[in-house]
């Protein structure tokens, strides 16, 4: 590819993470002009499975994109998920009832699970001869948190002035045109021998992953924890979390090779993005939750507080090539995003009924500058450790555990919350207290929101103790290939 083509293929893989990231925010913000619309009697019972269908979807593709980008190369892919997302937005738009938009958001899961994974294989691939290692991931860092704050504004600007169908079409004009550049512009490696795929793993993968997260979704708010339908998805998670290891064990080709975790950086990189999509759920759910319980602030304008922590990306993407000129490496920046992230949520551990919403602000800047860190940092530790033919599956493998890991953060500090809740009634019925049960309400929900945050505290220490075991950054080389492995040919 020429250096015109480099960069044209740079903008669409920004124009891509702006889709992953917007699509989110965005529709959080208009589920009640969807209701409204399509099932104002009964909507409001299938909302769960609005978000619940795109995210388990999401999840369970993202196994099979690694590998499917190992195989047939990464532009395939990249284009097979990106049309999937459109084809989903497009349906999701025309939807005529709830019903069929649940169906869509499936669809469109199915693409999203690529969007962000299957991307950051294309931007490794198209570095220059001699171009820096974080080339790229520092100006995607700002483009999410620009997608981040600016989200939830534009989904309710969306829904106020135009439909809440926008939400979604507004993803065709942006995709469609990054779809057709991509045909013409990309040329990327891939493999010109056969390999198999192990779609028997891929589905245990699936199975895995989506019983995983029906337990989060449904433990504590459709069913209680100790409910057979709970236990009963619960037991299936296990089951086929055992069926999947047993496989990855004995399968030529596995979907999530055992042997990635015999790689230092790529076993500690796994283990820290897991432990940081745990805290993640901590800092932006229970924060938005808070400030909607106890401050009483509306659910829209709750989401402006997102903005400082979206400024705090910004600043890390804006600085990470600075700071990387100056020596730091991906260790370095490791070790102090998780120790910026411990701090933050230290500042949050502290919160009180009356705490300054400014010191809040100042909390998830914090947050936001220790996640830049930590995000982007880990996709290039691993894509440098990874061998040159495995760069898909360990690329798409942050991003699974990074799911797993926000799947069972939500489960356990739900269930941490609502044991440690002692006032009148339990924490989901804090909204209907009213006079002295309210008071008593709120500074029970308020201690027990502060051990979450100190739990999220101990998960971010964790993460700085796996980034002090990294290895001492070496010389960055390629893997050699295979034995018997073709060499790469231009797509």
């Amino acid at each position: 590819m020429t250096d015109t083509q480099r960069k044209i293929g740079l903008i669409v893989c920004l124009i891509t993470i702006v889709l992953a990231v917007l699509d989110t925010q965005i529709v959080s913000a208009v589920t009640v002009p969807i209701v409204r619309d399509l099932d104002p009697d009964h909507g409001i019972g299938t909302i769960p499975w609005l978000v619940s269908a795109f995210s388990l979807a999401s999840a369970a593709m993202l196994p099979l994109y690694g590998r499917l980008c190992d195989v047939l190369g990464a532009k395939p892919v990249f284009l097979g998920a990106l049309g999937a997302f459109l084809t989903g937005s497009a349906l999701c738009g025309a939807a005529p009832s709830m019903g069929w938009l649940i169906a869509s958001r499936a669809v469109q899961g199915l693409g999203a699970g690529g969007l962000m994974s299957v991307t950051m294989v294309v931007l490794a691939q198209l570095k220059g001869p001699g171009e820096r290692p974080d080339k790229g991931a520092g100006t995607g860092g700002i483009v999410a948190g620009g997608g981040i704050a600016v989200g939830p504004w534009l989904g309710g600007f969306l829904a106020d002035h135009a439909s809440w169908r926008w939400a979604f079409y507004v993803n065709l004009p942006l995709g469609v045109a990054a779809l057709a550049t991509a045909v013409v512009v990309l040329k990327l490696p891939r493999q010109t021998t056969s390999r198999a795929i192990d779609f028997a793993g891929a589905a245990l993968a699936a199975a895995f992953s989506t019983t995983a997260l029906l337990v989060t979704e449904w433990g504590g708010r459709q069913y209680a924890w100790t409910s057979p339908q709970v236990i009963g998805v619960a037991l299936a998670s296990a089951g086929t979390l055992g069926l999947f290891l047993r496989r990855q064990f004995t399968a030529a080709e596995p979907i999530l090779p055992p042997a990635l975790f015999r790689i230092p950086e790529l076993r500690l990189g796994f283990a820290v993005q897991g432990l940081l999509g745990a805290a993640m759920t901590g800092a932006i759910y229970y924060v938005l939750v808070y400030l909607q319980l106890v401050r009483g602030i509306t659910s829209s304008s709750a989401g402006l507080y997102l903005i400082p922590m979206a400024t705090g990306i910004m600043a890390v993407g804006l600085a990470g090539g600075r700071l990387a000129e100056r020596g730091w490496s991906e260790r370095t920046f490791l070790i102090s995003g998780s120790v910026v992230g411990t701090t933050a949520f230290l500042l949050l551990a502290a919160t009180a009924a009356d705490t300054s919403l400014w010191q809040l602000r100042a909390a998830l800047l914090l947050v936001g500058l220790g996640f830049g860190q930590l995000l982007g940092q880990l996709i290039q530790l691993v894509q440098q450790a990874a061998p040159r033919h495995q760069l898909g599956v360990a690329t798409t493998s942050i991003r699974f555990f990074q799911t797993l890991g926000t799947a069972l953060g939500a489960a356990l500090f739900g269930a941490l919350l609502n044991r440690l809740y002692d006032g009148p009634g339990d924490a989901g019925s804090l909204a209907a207290l009213r006079g002295a049960d309210r008071a008593a309400g709120v500074r029970a929900y308020v201690s027990a929101m502060d051990t979450v945050f100190l739990c999220a505290a101990g998960l971010m220490g964790l993460c700085l103790l796996l980034a002090l075991l990294l290895p001492k950054p070496r010389p960055a080389q390629d893997s050699p290939a295979q034995p018997g492995e073709a060499a790469p040919a231009a797509l």
